[in-house]
């Protein structure tokens, strides 16, 4: 199944929360779930009771469609998931929080995973100082996360050098000077601040 290219802002007002696709305009009052907070269609006001199965799946659409995943890359972190020790629920949570472009974006450095994963692909980015231009490459701990230093006086590089980075997980650091920052340690589920039931996509893959 092709990556989704539409109106992203459809996407929140569809699953019913903020999945934070347009960067600063999801925190402004031009947010369309602000304005519209019922789902895309003519009909969308007035959809009937949810079923369980519904449910579940809707939890799952809300995770691939924030972290920016197609269905065969999804299930790929469930089967890894399945794999670890633990909850495999968390375990696949903290999987995808460890992605190159998620932790970009986490870093501050793209305003949207989408736009993190676009510098990502465009060779933007190096990790322990070697060009990364996969967006699924998964981060450890120690792992030095950097704009390569042949972009960092492009415009949109410059402008982040003078911005103050906010909502920095406690498992990242960056520093904006050098544009460059360290995963710290792994990510735990408690860092993955978005509200996904992940145990009913476990339910859901279980079936």
């Amino acid at each position: 199944m092709a990556r989704y290219t539409g109106p992203v802002c459809k996407l929140c007002r569809r699953e019913g929360t903020k999945l934070f696709l347009k960067g600063d305009r999801c925190f402004s009052k031009n947010c369309a779930l602000e304005k519209r907070p019922t789902p895309p269609g003519q009909h969308g006001a007035g959809r009937k009771k949810a079923s369980p199965y519904s449910i579940q799946l809707r939890e799952k659409q809300k995770a691939k469609r924030a972290y920016g995943l197609v269905e065969k890359q999804f299930h790929h972190y469930y089967q890894m998931a399945e794999k670890l020790r633990g909850a495999t629920g968390e375990n696949m949570m903290m999987l995808i929080e460890r992605r190159l472009d998620n932790i970009v974006f986490r870093m501050g450095i793209g305003t949207s995973r989408a736009q993190a994963r676009q510098l990502v692909n465009h060779s933007h980015i190096t990790v322990n100082g070697k060009t990364i231009n996969i967006p699924s490459y998964l981060l450890k701990a120690g792992d030095v996360v950097a704009v390569k230093d042949s972009k960092k006086e492009k415009a949109f590089f410059v402008e982040l050098k003078n911005s103050k980075i906010s909502n920095l997980p406690k498992w990242l650091t960056f520093d904006p000077v050098t544009l460059s920052g360290q995963v710290v340690s792994l990510p735990t589920r408690a860092d993955v601040d978005l509200s996904i039931a992940d145990h009913m996509i476990v339910e859901l893959y279980s079936k």
